[in-house]
């Protein structure tokens, strides 16, 4: 075999190696950026710091896909599916709210989440923005039928 007939066998022979590991790390797609890292469990119950988001973030896309409401009764959680049912109880004045989660956040380690500027009126919450709240799923999102 010659120079230009060894050069161009191993030319191919990377080539096919090189699309080999490609196909090889492409092959297993990674989970999408907003899957859940823990299920809706009925069970599962938190107490952490929360706060709320107000007006200047109305009609603005949430992490679901769906435009931020602030008359809605919605709350941002880290991991939960969008769609979960959740019962938010300020733990100082034991007022309690259901609210589905939409959105993604917050960002802060310390908070279980943020909610609605309607969810913080009901948790008589807004005067102080943040406050403990413990966090219980109610229910798991309803499934899609296709």
């Amino acid at each position: 075999m010659n120079t230009t007939g060894l050069r161009c066998a191993v030319a191919v022979a990377v080539l096919v190696l090189h699309t080999a590991c490609a196909y090889a790390q492409t092959a297993a797609p990674a989970a999408p950026a907003s899957a859940p890292a823990v299920a809706a469990d009925t069970t599962a119950s938190e107490t952490k710091k929360l706060a709320w988001y107000g007006r200047k973030f109305a009609g603005r896309p949430t992490a679901s896909g769906e435009r931020y409401n602030p008359d809605a009764l919605t709350m941002a959680h880290k991991t939960l599916p969008f769609g979960t049912r959740v019962k938010v109880t300020n733990v100082a004045n034991k007022r309690s709210v259901e609210l589905y989660v939409n959105d993604r956040g917050p960002t802060q380690a310390d908070r279980i989440g943020d909610v609605s500027h309607a969810a913080a009126k009901r948790l008589g919450m807004v005067r102080a923005g943040i406050i403990d709240a413990e966090v219980t799923v109610v229910a798991a999102p309803a499934t899609k039928k296709r």
